[in-house]
């Protein structure tokens, strides 16, 4: 190298300094500027892109903050550092700050669960755990906010470092919400995007207290233990159904297994029962052998009037703050059986003066398990 291009670099490097950063990863959201001894030019070009933002500190506290933009720098456009340095007509080059770029662009599709899963209380299955997981988006919007009380000194910070910190306040103040929704637990995982966008307003002033903007949050999926999802299926079948009906059905089928039980007496009875009940059916024919032909049999008529038939007693009941009913003794069975009452339910029949818990109701104390016969007399 000639002496005029070792003079002609001196003074480049003496009289140009160019500010910039070239972003060539995905993860970076904040880079100091490295340079030698730290020290910036009178006049220095600063270079800020689309996507940026520049943050000059002094001695730890926070200067100017450049949006995107080419400057010259001076003190018309260094104010506050001006001010912090002591600068009134002007300032000898060099000058000693720290400058920061902040990648301000969108960052999409990060990660976020429950670790552990969350435990609520269901009026009518009681303590149930819930996971969940989803993603989430953000952004920076208050760099200078951002880089105090979060960035401090480092040189390269990456939205690895910020996502766990993110994705912990994230699961607390989802756990805060669901508990707070007290929803039925089959509507978790039915109202997805309601539930989002109760969360996204929720956690937003906690991100912006720190510079951060919440962009997106996005709930993907509310599970729970099988055995619970299974119990939760039959539970809203048998919620759609008549119970009348229901009842009735079930009554059947477990005729018909008794039936096809051909090991035991019981079941030659059923089937038996069952053979009357088929011969009724038939209105009373039958085939003649003699002739080979259906001769009708007339039925008698007996001559005994059969007595009338019992009135079931109705009974209403509350559920969720509704009065609901009525239902048989048979049909309250099956709807204690599932949950929709428990033994402290109110319950109201003919004859009540008032509401009562279904465990204080003699013949519903049944329901309950348990019972122990009195003594008999004389024993």
């Amino acid at each position: 190298m000639g002496i005029f291009d070792q003079i002609k670099e001196k003074l480049s490097h003496e009289f140009i300094d160019i500010i910039e950063w070239l972003d060539n990863t995905d993860d970076t959201i904040v880079h100091r500027f490295e340079r030698y001894q730290n020290e910036i030019k009178n006049g220095a070009q600063l270079i800020v892109r689309e996507g940026q933002t520049a943050v000059f500190i002094n001695e730890g506290q926070l200067a100017d903050v450049f949006v995107p933009g080419t400057y010259t720098l001076n003190t018309q456009n260094l104010p506050i550092l001006a001010t912090l340095k002591g600068w009134k007509y002007g300032f000898n080059s060099p000058f000693k700050a720290e400058v920061y770029f902040v990648n301000t662009h969108l960052f999409t599709d990060e990660k976020w669960g429950t670790k552990n899963p969350i435990t609520l209380n269901d009026e009518r299955f009681g303590l149930v755990e819930i996971r969940a997981f989803g993603t989430y988006a953000f952004k920076i919007n208050d760099a200078g906010k951002f880089i105090i009380d979060i960035v401090g000194t480092d040189a390269n910070f990456t939205n690895f470092e910020i996502n766990e910190h993110l994705k912990s306040l994230i699961a607390t103040r989802f756990t805060d919400t669901i508990g707070e929704a007290n929803l039925p637990i089959e509507l978790y995982a039915a109202n997805t995007s309601e539930l989002s966008e109760t969360c996204l307003d929720v956690m937003q002033p906690e991100f912006n207290s720190v510079g951060i903007s919440l962009e997106k949050f996005y709930i993907e999926n509310v599970s729970m233990p099988e055995d619970l999802k299974k119990e939760i299926f039959e539970y809203s079948r048998i919620d759609k159904l008549d119970l009348d009906k229901l009842t009735k059905f079930k009554t059947a089928k477990a005729i018909e297994a008794a039936a096809n039980n051909e090991g035991g007496t019981a079941g030659a009875g059923m089937g038996m029962g069952m053979g009357f009940v088929l011969a009724q059916q038939m209105g009373g024919t039958m085939m003649n052998p003699m002739v080979g032909q259906q001769q009708a049999m007339p039925v008698q008529n007996s001559p005994v009037a059969p007595p009338p038939m019992p009135v079931q007693v109705q009974y209403f009941y509350a559920s969720n703050g509704q009065q609901a009913g009525p239902v048989t003794f048979d049909q309250l069975k099956v709807l204690f059986a599932n949950r929709t009452v428990n033994k402290d339910s109110l319950v109201w029949k003919q004859g009540m003066a008032n509401w009562i818990a279904l465990k204080d109701v003699e013949e519903l104390k049944a329901f309950l398990g348990g019972n122990t016969p009195p003594p008999l007399p004389g024993v």
